[in-house]
């Protein structure tokens, strides 16, 4: 596939073929996706990959708190998981909350879940003394996250970002010998999907790309109109 194509077309796959992800496709994947950038090329991200089925069962089974109040904000029309607006979710809410085992399944039946961490101590955070929640030290493991996207996507494969395990963090730890000195980012459950998308849904550049300030003007405006 050519570079736009897989840009344009790697989709949130989460429903996979019984089709194996072998090794070898595997390594592919990995060898395209370590040239990722990440704060200061420290390349502190950890890459574990679980294809026991015990594990991945568990691992979805993690998944279900996060997920289960994500189901029930965007219920209440919240926007779930935001660090601005606080939720008016009650506990109540929660457990009448439904779809939590559909939510977390491609966890659990994907033929690989990948779980990728990083080492804290190796991450750049020059915005963890602000008082807001930080964002930048992401830069360090999601680029990383993105080309094993991208990279599965060339090859056919597909799957798609899962953070929900993150809020379990202690128990991901546990479960898979996690170290203290790292945070899990993500975890990527891997198959063949049943479907290939080739048309995403986007907003289109106007909307969220602006000239000198960001109430400037939109850089997708015609530029006929410009003097």
């Amino acid at each position: 596939m050519q570079f736009d194509d897989v840009i344009r077309t790697t989709f949130a796959a989460r429903e996979f073929t019984a089709d194996p992800v072998p090794d070898d496709v595997l390594g592919e994947i990995f060898e395209t996706a370590r040239f990722a950038p990440s704060g200061g090329n420290r390349q502190g991200a950890h890459v574990i990959v679980v294809r026991d089925p015990e594990s991945k069962a568990r691992l979805a089974e993690l998944s279900k708190p996060a997920a289960r109040r994500y189901l029930a904000q965007r219920c209440a029309g919240e926007n779930p998981w935001n660090p601005v607006h606080p939720t008016a979710v009650t506990e109540a809410d929660l457990a009448e909350t439904r779809g939590v085992d559909g939510f977390v399944a491609p966890i659990a039946v994907a033929p690989v879940v990948l779980v990728v961490t990083v080492d804290l101590a190796v991450v750049a955070t020059t915005d963890s003394e602000l008082d807001r929640v930080g964002i930048v030290g992401g830069a360090s493991v999601y680029p990383l996250v993105w080309n094993i996207l991208t990279a599965a996507r060339s090859h056919g494969f597909g799957g798609t970002i899962t953070t929900m395990i993150s809020a379990e963090e202690e128990g991901v730890r546990e479960l898979l010998g996690v170290p203290a000195t790292h945070a899990v980012a993500a975890a990527i459950p891997l198959g063949r999907p049943v479907k290939q998308l080739t048309r995403l849904r986007r907003v289109p550049v106007a909307d969220f790309v602006t000239r000198e300030r960001f109430d400037g003007a939109s850089f997708g405006a015609d530029e006929r109109s410009r003097g």
